[in-house]
């Protein structure tokens, strides 16, 4: 029986946390990116610079981007909006990013995050976001020894969503 369990444990953390879906479409209403480790600022950047939507969301809500950050650089075409999430974590970045969905309307947003975040990111997403828009996944690069502690810390992630924190 503790064989089944670990085996389904192993699977739903690869599906969920390993090779979650991933892609956008060649455009998008807005992309944004979730705070934390990896090189999440720069695959924000190069789909803005893409121009890939009229809108970039960075969200600067934890220690990885620094106090006092700048926002993004201006990009011609590019609407660039830089927030401080309160709570600075993922339910605070839905947050935000779901009141700025329903004022402007977006069906579409492409989620920049890395890897082990996708899933706890759309379900969040998923909760804030407008009935009917869709979120996409494109996942930052992340350093391999990276990996281990924030499976760990995104489990925790998503059952905090699916069991304590249910709404936006």
């Amino acid at each position: 029986m503790i064989a089944v369990l670990v085996v389904a444990f192993c699977v739903a953390t690869a599906l969920l946390l390993v090779w979650p879906q991933q892609g956008m479409p060649a455009r998008v209403d807005a992309i944004v990116m979730l705070n934390g480790p990896g090189d999440r600022l720069g695959t924000a950047l190069e789909l803005g610079w893409e121009r890939r939507a009229p809108v970039l969301v960075i969200s600067r809500g934890s220690s990885y981007f620094g106090q006092g950050s700048t926002c993004g650089p201006p990009m011609p075409g590019v609407k660039v909006i830089c927030f401080d999430p309160n709570p600075a974590t993922t339910q605070g970045e839905a947050e935000f990013i779901g009141r700025l969905a329903s004022r402007y309307h977006w069906r579409t947003v492409a989620l920049v995050t890395i890897t082990p975040q996708i899933t706890p990111g759309r379900i969040w997403l998923g909760r804030c976001l407008p009935p009917g828009t869709t979120v996409y996944a494109v996942a930052a690069p992340l350093r391999a020894l990276q990996w281990p502690s924030l499976l760990f810390h995104e489990w925790g992630s998503i059952i905090n969503a699916e069991v304590f924190h249910r709404g936006c």
